[in-house]
Formats: C-alpha cells, sequence, structure tokens
C-alpha cells in the first residue's frame, strides 16, 4: 500500500513508503492514507500526528506514469480520490506535524501544507513543479500556498516552479523549523508529543477557528481545481511535458 503507519503513545506516525520512486503518489497510495486517517480520526487515543517521506525524499510529487493516459472522466475520479485525502488530513481534528526532507515537489507541496506546521530537514527543497508537465497545481496547493505567503508569493512559485531551499521556505513563512537532516526525525516527534500532551481539543477547536478565516473553501477551489485539471489534461503541452519527463529531456511547450 506503500503508506506506514505506527503508533508511539499518543502519536500516530504516517510514512509515504515508496523510496524508490522518492514518494511520488500513485493511486493506491491516496486511498492508504485516507483509510489510515479514518482510523486516525476515531482513535481517541491518538492525540498527534506525523507525516513524513521514507528514504531522501518527502515526496516528488504524483506518479507521472499514468497522467498521460487519463481521459476526462478518468482524470475527474482520479482527481476526486486526491482530494478527498487532503481534504481528511486538512479537517483532522488533532494536530498534525509535516516532517519533510529532500524533494517537496508538485502535490507534495499541498500533503505538506495541508498539515498544521512544517518541521524541514536542511535537505529540503520545494518546487511547485505542476507546470513542468504541463498541469494545473492540484491538492489544494494553491489555496495553502496562498494563505502562507499572499497571492504575489504565491504565483512566484507557481508561475516559475523554481526551487525553494529550506533556509528560503524559513524566511517565506512556510516551514517553522529548519534541521540538520538527523535531527528531523527527533524534532517532529518531540513537537508532536509536546501537543499530544497539550489540551488537545482546545487545539482542535482553535484549528476549525483557522479554518474559518478563509474564503473560499478549500472545497469550493477544489471543485474549480478538478474542472481545470480535466481540461488541461487533454492539451498537447501537457502530453508532451509528460512525454519530455520520461525521456529526460526539455519540453517543447507549445501554449495549447
Amino acid at each position: 500500500m506503500n503508506v506506514r503507519y505506527e503508533k508511539d503513545g499518543g502519536i500516530a506516525i504516517l510514512t509515504l513508503d515508496r523510496p524508490d520512486r522518492l514518494n511520488a503518489m500513485a493511486d493506491p497510495m491516496w486511498d492508504a492514507l485516507y483509510e489510515h486517517l479514518g482510523r486516525i480520526a476515531a482513535d481517541d487515543a491518538i492525540r498527534a500526528v506525523i507525516l513524513t517521506g521514507a528514504g531522501r525524499a518527502f515526496c516528488s510529487g504524483g506518479d507521472i506514469t499514468g497522467m498521460a493516459k487519463s481521459d476526462i472522466v478518468s482524470g475527474r475520479a482520479r482527481s476526486q480520490r486526491r482530494h478527498r485525502t487532503v481534504q481528511a488530513l486538512y479537517n483532522l481534528e488533532k494536530p498534525v506535524i509535516a516532517a519533510v526532507r529532500g524533494a517537496v515537489y508538485g502535490i507534495g507541496n499541498a500533503l505538506a501544507l495541508a498539515c498544521d506546521l512544517i518541521v524541514a530537514s536542511d535537505t529540503a527543497k520545494f518546487s511547485m513543479a505542476f507546470k513542468k508537465v504541463g498541469v494545473v497545481p492540484d491538492g489544494g496547493a494553491i489555496f495553502f500556498l496562498t494563505q502562507y505567503l499572499g497571492i504575489a508569493r504565491a504565483k512566484d512559485l507557481v508561475y516559475t516552479a523554481r526551487v525553494v531551499a529550506a533556509d528560503e521556505a524559513l524566511k517565506l513563512g512556510l516551514v517553522v523549523r529548519v534541521v540538520p537532516d538527523d535531527k528531523l526525525d527527533g524534532e517532529a516527534r518531540g513537537l508532536a508529543r509536546e501537543m499530544a500532551e497539550s489540551a488537545t481539543y482546545a487545539l482542535a477547536l482553535a484549528k476549525k477557528m483557522f479554518h474559518s478565516m478563509y474564503v473560499p473553501t478549500l472545497e469550493q477551489l477544489m471543485e474549480m481545481e478538478t474542472l481545470a485539471s480535466g481540461a488541461v489534461r487533454l492539451t498537447h503541452d501537457h502530453k508532451e511535458g509528460v512525454e519530455a519527463f520520461k525521456d529526460k529531456r526539455p519540453p517543447k511547450f507549445l501554449g495549447k
């Protein structure tokens, strides 16, 4: 299933476990993550959560291999599968910490930003890499990024797809802490333990209060995202982007 679940006292640790592909999110992983989140939501003994990735990356984005094969109907179904998982993560009434290292690319950004706090290794690199394969940002990434950075800086990262190193991510406010790579897991567990031992019901209500500040809602943004994703996957540029990625060559986009 490529998503590991373990408990450490009152902490649940979810690990994206596909290190040979830098934890690129394949369809079964979305289902597994969604099921684990449901189990965590129903378990009162779990009072804080860590989301991390196995190996040298957090998540390199979506699995590119099946992208060009999808039509508008199957693409919508795949979007809905991703969206229900991101919404379950975002709405989980427990504090969630993303512990990230290496690549945090594409939809990996959405997964990290859907968590409450991000703790980063000094190896972490963030990129809104969607345009490189000719697609729009998915998984609520624009919603989250705009809340963190404001529209101008969010547009900069989306339009350029540039790589943001850990130290810049800290300055921008994307992450709350940057630590040496060998300290990342301990730092995340220490923060999760502090939260798990605090008044977590009050934190759950505070989380709802934070969510109520934003208009449009995540759900409204995701509906627009689904429509845009379906349309863009029919374009020449998306197909060219996928083929170029597979061939390890620069894409030749035509703007159509």
